[in-house]
């Protein structure tokens, strides 16, 4: 068994124009002074990296990790997740995600999607010149308009989706693996790997690919209401990276898992601050140390109600609380005796 890292810290939500958000500096060093021994750091933000320069220049790459290091955190891995959205993109959705992309690709679908998609080889890249092990993005959709239609999907629609999502991204994971780098995919809703099923679905046409694992997220499964504690036994070998990250579904009869379009704080399903949602974290984490989980446990603040600098300082602390520091031997080891063949085999009465 292993003891889980942490507290981490998803930046990704903190990062703004006003200081300590603003800068590498700053923000790292506000990290460490509310409790975090690592950050997970969101590659599209300029403010806090730029990625060019960590993948390809050691000078550039040393300075920033030796400031983390000088402010008290470290570096716990490398989100893409907007950059894996623009991998597969519904034309539904085109508008809506083109302010993700630079000027010169936007309104190109095609050229949207192979920058996004060298940007998450760059990052990879990066995660291997950091000596880090996992990286964690969204698998994009191509087929979630679709998720719950009527009238019924045409035959063929999701399988021609999702020959179309793996082949965009098996270029990504053969890198990946050159790079001897897990990519984690954030199973989340409007992505089509939104469940275990579609994440089966996706690795299937990857042929099992080594590279292709997840991110446990367990706030996505309440609101969707999958037993997020089984999804833990029946992906334990793909599960490289943990978000801490509450939520709670309170149904009613006027509302349930769509929330009637209404905003964050109105539907029955919100996300709220680790300990002030419905997630049996204490389960979670004894899951995890018991399936030898080798990352780190990432604080992802996202809550309808909370202020999130407080959400943050209380979420490190709770992160603390839950780590267990698993034993080295077991309980009753002053009891046992050494290995005695001839024994063992008198009492099993196989030698009398």
């Amino acid at each position: 068994m292993k003891t889980i890292k942490g507290p981490g810290l998803f930046l990704a939500q903190f990062a703004g124009d006003e200081a300590p958000f603003n800068s590498w500096d700053g923000i790292t060093r506000w990290a460490a002074e509310v409790g975090y021994k690592g950050v997970q750091v969101p590659v599209w933000d300029a403010r806090l990296v730029d990625l060019d320069q960590l993948a390809t220049s050691d000078t550039y790459r040393d300075e920033w990790v030796g400031t983390a290091r000088d402010n008290g955190v470290e570096i716990t891995d490398l989100s893409t997740h907007i950059l894996g959205q623009l991998v597969a993109v519904h034309p539904a959705y085109d508008a809506w995600v083109d302010g993700f992309a630079p000027p010169e690709v936007q309104g190109k679908p095609a050229a949207r999607q192979e920058w996004a998609s060298e940007r998450i080889r760059t990052a990879l890249s990066a995660s291997q010149k950091l000596g880090i092990g996992q990286h964690v993005t969204f698998s994009g959709g191509l087929v979630w308009p679709f998720v719950y239609p009527f009238p019924q999907r045409p035959q063929g629609l999701v399988d021609t989706a999702f020959d179309e999502l793996a082949a965009r991204w098996r270029p990504i994971l053969d890198h990946a693996e050159e790079c001897g780098v897990d990519v984690c995919y954030e199973i989340h809703p409007m992505e089509d790997l939104h469940d275990g099923v579609t994440f089966e679905m996706f690795l299937e046409r990857l042929d099992g690919h080594a590279r292709c694992n997840m991110l446990y997220d367990p706030s996505h499964y309440v609101l969707q209401c999958l037993d997020y504690l089984d999804n833990l036994d029946l992906y334990a070998e793909r599960i490289k990276m943990f978000h801490v990250k509450d939520a709670e579904f309170n149904p009613t009869g006027r509302q349930g898992v769509y929330g009637g379009y209404q905003p964050w704080v109105n539907r029955a399903g919100r996300f709220r601050s680790p300990g002030d949602g419905q997630v049996d974290f204490g389960a979670i984490f004894s899951k995890l140390a018991a399936m030898d989980f080798d990352g780190w446990a990432v604080v992802e603040w996202e809550c309808a109600l909370k202020h999130p600098e407080d959400g943050a300082r209380e979420g490190a602390q709770f992160v603390r609380d839950h780590i267990i520091r698993v034993t080295p031997h077991a309980f009753d080891d002053f009891a046992s005796g050494d290995i005695d063949e001839a024994t063992n085999r008198k009492m099993l009465g196989l030698d009398t």
